[in-house]
């Protein structure tokens, strides 16, 4: 069983500190949901857990079934099962959607059985078919030219292939409007299954109504200060978190 913990964490950013001690544990199967005021260092712990090298972190530890993860690169942590779609993917001009999805599942499995072309491509349609994307973009460079509802299913799409061991979505709702996301949030439910531990970070609970996490944290000045269930996105939802935070 795959496990992500997060345990008494300390970063900062150029010099200023964001988050103060944060602890969070994440167990395959599990979905949680991070709220919280902009600020308050969210998407801030979603790079720190895959590594990127403008934040530092000064105490605490990340670990992923019981290793420390704090001296990998984003590449080897990928490798083993730690998956993030952005807020803001990236667009790459000359990598074709398949050959990108192909080398990253290659690179992710390398244990498995190499899939032939015809194989990764009849799995790559079928996934694009649940999530609503056409198979126009098989032919398209990664991200480029696509809105920012495409990018997101995009990321959804990756990790449907992949199949990663713990999945972080930072902010996947914004910019989607009703329709997608409920794809969206449908085929996150579906992927998520039993053997997939995942973050939601977002700051409105209307994705959460489809995806129904069973722990929601609120964060607030880089660390969590209160926990509970799908009850309490809704409490934000209607109080804010100003209120929320004076009861």
């Amino acid at each position: 069983m795959s496990v992500l913990e997060i345990k008494n964490l300390h970063a900062s950013v150029d010099g200023k500190k964001i988050l103060n001690g944060l602890t969070l544990t994440i167990r395959a199967g599990e979905r949680h949901a991070l709220m919280g005021p902009n600020g308050s260092g969210k998407s801030t712990l979603s790079h720190l857990i895959m590594g990127h090298p403008k934040y530092e972190v000064t105490k605490g530890d990340i670990r992923l079934n019981g290793k420390s993860v704090l001296e990998w690169p984003p590449d080897v942590r990928a490798r083993n099962g730690i998956f993030l779609a952005f807020q803001y993917p990236e667009e790459v001009p000359g990598v074709l959607l398949p050959s990108f999805l192909r080398n990253t599942y290659t690179a992710v499995h390398p244990n498995e059985k190499l899939l032939s072309v015809k194989e990764f491509m009849d799995r790559l349609r079928k996934q694009m078919k649940l999530i609503q994307m056409d198979e126009s973009f098989i032919d398209r460079y990664l991200n480029e030219g696509f809105s920012g509802g495409e990018k997101k299913r995009n990321e959804i799409l990756q990790m449907a292939l992949i199949q990663p061991q713990i999945a972080i979505l930072d902010e996947t709702d914004s910019g989607l409007d009703v329709d997608a996301l409920k794809t969206v949030a449908e085929n996150v439910k579906r992927i998520a299954h039993e053997d997939i531990g995942l973050l939601i970070i977002t700051h409105y609970p209307r994705i959460l109504k489809y995806i129904r996490p069973a722990f929601v944290h609120l964060m607030v000045k880089g660390k969590i200060i209160k926990s509970g269930g799908l009850d309490l996105a809704t409490e934000l939802e209607e109080k804010g978190y100003a209120k929320t935070l004076r009861a």
